[in-house]
């Protein structure tokens, strides 16, 4: 099943994704008297992996604009210098464990974009990431790797930003490179977790200006999916809803008027344009 969040009319709904178009769920109820939510994460949150879709009539994909999946998930975990590729990129060593980190739902946008970069001033070296991310389906904690796979609700692709010459100057404000206004966004397909085989062979993709900038298998990670799923449960529950984006082979340096995409095949597309921030205080 592919589900995602759209706007339609002016309101966001959940939807499946079908070979005609998009089936919202307000009206899948309609029509066979359930009372399916009409929201992602709650969907996720009681585990609904089978919605029937038969008797409705989607709405066609060129009348509904795509949204985030959903605004603020539970915890967005990613992995760093997860590819030997992306290391080397950045002149880093791959750490022994997994290199994570947190991003806010604040740094998130909107499938589609726009990415706005920060100021020269703040950041002028910026890198696009595509990403193969993990949805959580159950809280757990210690999970062993044999059992990673259960707790699994779906896929999805991300793109995961990094303002590199913040990290340059010290590693230790990672997060601070990370978590920059429009700097992290997924969607706008989540695939529940029947619809992948093996998870080893996907391979993630980022292309830049309609080019392809770096791919690799998940095979070739340091650290594979379900590996990351049982080490981080080991340290802290793990919830409905949460994120963990896997890592990217390598980021592309990405300059106002760009275009970027993260593509796995059997996942989903998750693409930006990108333009230029300002420097006007706001807020005040």
């Amino acid at each position: 099943m592919r589900l995602m969040t759209f706007r339609y009319s002016g309101q966001d709904h959940a939807g499946v994704l079908t070979d005609g178009g998009l089936a919202p769920v307000l009206e899948i109820n309609a029509k066979y008297d359930l009372r399916i939510p009409n929201s992602l994460l709650e969907i996720i949150q009681q585990d609904i992996r089978e919605i029937p879709v038969e008797k409705v009539r989607p709405i066609p994909l060129t009348d509904i604009q795509p949204r985030l999946p959903y605004a603020i998930p539970p915890k967005i975990w990613c992995i760093g210098l997860n590819y030997k590729s992306h290391a080397e990129d950045i002149s880093a060593v791959q750490p022994e464990e997994p290199g994570s980190f947190m991003k806010p739902a604040s740094c998130m946008f909107q499938p589609g974009g726009p990415i706005i970069l920060p100021p020269a001033e703040i950041s002028d070296d910026v890198d696009a990431e595509g990403e193969l991310a993990v949805i959580i389906g159950k809280s757990c904690k210690y999970v062993p790797v044999e059992k990673a796979r259960d707790v699994i609700y779906g896929f999805t692709t991300t793109l995961d930003l990094t303002a590199l010459d913040v990290l340059k100057k010290n590693t230790r404000y990672l997060t601070r490179a990370k978590s920059i206004d429009t700097f992290f966004s997924f969607g706008p397909v989540i695939v529940t977790a029947d619809e992948v085989g093996d998870i080893d062979e996907l391979e993630v993709i980022t292309e830049h200006n309609g080019q392809v900038f770096s791919r690799d298998f998940v095979r070739n990670m340091k650290h594979r999916p379900l590996n990351l799923i049982s080490f981080h449960s080991q340290y802290f529950t793990l919830h409905p809803g949460d994120i963990i984006s896997t890592g990217c082979p390598k980021g592309a340096r990405i300059k106002p008027g760009d275009h970027v995409r993260a593509r796995i095949e059997g996942v989903g597309t998750l693409e930006a344009n990108v333009t230029a921030g300002d420097h006007m205080p706001f807020g005040f």
